[in-house]
């Protein structure tokens, strides 16, 4: 069964030099992207796994593909770094079976009623809930978005966003 070394939550997915870092970091041989919008764009897809580190093999799943997938034994061997765009997708996969014991949130861009945390990491309502939510069901949660980054607790986080 495939080893999840990394979960990152980046509404950027395979980005450049950033993802080349998580990549060599975490020692993952495999990114598993769990996005509706991008299985079902055969276009964006190919840029995306244009765009993936040399030697780093990338597969594309809508969400509940994820969950099936990981139930049957189909992310392969080795060690993956699951890289899904918000965390409406990652409470699903989660609620689906994907119980991964840490999430590092990456980069979640601005929109109306988003607040700025953390960098480039926004977050509103709904994702602080899914947050609180995950970290009930004992999941560590930390705010990356690079390795030199000092990561960021939940705690600290939130009371920034209560603020």
């Amino acid at each position: 069964m495939a080893d999840i070394v990394l979960t990152r939550i980046d509404s950027r997915l395979i980005h450049g030099q950033v993802m080349t870092k998580w990549v060599n970091q975490s020692n993952a041989n495999k990114i598993v992207v769990v996005s509706d919008e991008l299985a079902k764009d055969e276009f964006m897809l190919e840029i995306y796994l244009l765009s993936a580190p040399a030697g780093v093999k990338v597969e594309c799943y809508s969400k509940s593909d994820a969950v099936k997938n990981w139930k049957e034994d189909q992310f392969g061997n080795g060690k993956v770094l699951l890289l899904l765009p918000n965390l409406e997708s990652m409470k699903v996969v989660y609620d689906g079976g994907i119980k991964v014991p840490n999430i590092q949130i990456g980069g979640l861009g601005g929109a109306p009623n988003r607040k700025v945390v953390f960098q480039n990491i926004t977050l509103d309502n709904a994702d602080v809930s899914i947050l609180t939510y995950l970290k009930e069901q004992g999941v560590n949660i930390i705010f990356q978005t690079i390795p030199e980054d000092i990561p960021q607790s939940f705690d600290s986080i939130i009371k920034k966003y209560n603020q």
